[in-house]
């Protein structure tokens, strides 16, 4: 157990249906449930969810978090970098986020800003989630204007706020497959922006659900890797989206990302691979699901029942 002392286990509120896309929002639970149950089922850290979720004001959130003994973890903002009238309103808005998080940040395990795509924001990548082909992917032109986007929001990320940021691949976005993952770090400060690895969202991005796969990109990405979300992803469902041709929320109601264990990402090999390369800090858990889909906390408590079971 104790060669797994320096990964600790977080989980995030998408965990509980409360997911950053537009038309999702009405359904979700209190905050206050949310982190209650996150505690209940054995998790010591949490994202920060969509802004307005937990209290936005710094002193308010420390004594939510301080009462739990929960540690702030990090917080995704969207932002659609290929758009250059963007990125002003991206940065005002992750600067305004990583504030708050440097405010109640622990400094042993400092949070992370984590910046994406506005994932499912263009309806063509948002159709063809885990089955982009060239075809779909940015031109060079777009591709500049989005990593400008990255890079300038990260340096004011990090020259205000101090936070380390790190960019989510994420499918139903401009950065999904291994190749767009690739041509994102090449046009990116290696020194301000780092990668955040989510395993499920590699599964199904790279069009091969497949262990295998999955190992490639830790150990293809791990330059840059700096955090880890642990997700799975099941190769059934990810076969009939391909078969039929869901969209990428379609995908997601059908229970794409299924509990831990359960789909084809290899989380004994994960941890076994970053054990063993030093990683230090938060893992969080994902298991992205709509409002009102199957049960939270009771999912939330057997994916940590089953990383304990692999000693974290």
């Amino acid at each position: 157990m104790h060669a797994h002392a320096d990964i600790r286990v977080g989980n995030a509120p998408c965990s509980w249906g409360t997911l950053e896309f537009e038309g999702f929002r009405s359904d979700r639970l209190p905050f206050a449930q949310v982190l209650d149950e996150m505690v209940e089922t054995g998790y010591s850290g949490t994202e920060l969810g969509d802004w307005g979720f937990m209290p936005t004001e710094p002193e308010a959130l420390r004594a939510e978090l301080r009462k739990r003994a929960l540690t702030m973890t990090g917080a995704f903002v969207p932002v659609r970098f290929a758009d250059p009238a963007a990125h002003a309103e991206g940065e005002a808005r992750a600067v305004r986020i990583a504030g708050l998080l440097a405010a109640v940040a622990d400094p042993d395990y400092p949070p992370f800003l984590v910046l994406s795509d506005d994932n499912a924001a263009d309806p063509i990548r948002a159709q063809h989630a885990g089955r982009v082909g060239p075809a779909l992917m940015l031109d060079e032109a777009r591709w500049r204007v989005f990593a400008d986007g990255v890079n300038r929001i990260a340096w004011a990320v990090a020259a205000q706020t101090g936070l380390r940021v790190v960019f989510h691949h994420h499918c139903a976005g401009f950065v999904e497959t291994p190749a767009e993952i690739e041509r994102l770090l090449a046009l990116t400060d290696p020194g301000a922006v780092g990668l955040v690895f989510d395993t499920g969202h590699y599964a199904f991005g790279s069009g091969n659900p497949s262990a295998a796969e999955v190992m490639r990109g830790l150990q293809a990405f791990w330059p840059r890797i700096r955090y880890v979300h642990l997700k799975d992803c099941s190769p059934q469902v990810a076969a009939r989206a391909a078969r039929d041709e869901w969209d990428y929320h379609t995908a997601v109601r059908h229970g794409l990302f299924c509990e831990l264990g359960q789909g084809c990402v290899p989380f004994d090999q994960v941890i076994a691979w970053l054990n063993a390369h030093g990683y230090r800090g938060y893992v969080t858990v994902e298991q992205d699901v709509l409002p009102g889909m199957g049960t939270p906390k009771e999912s939330a408590r057997r994916n940590r029942q089953f990383l304990r079971g692999l000693g974290i």
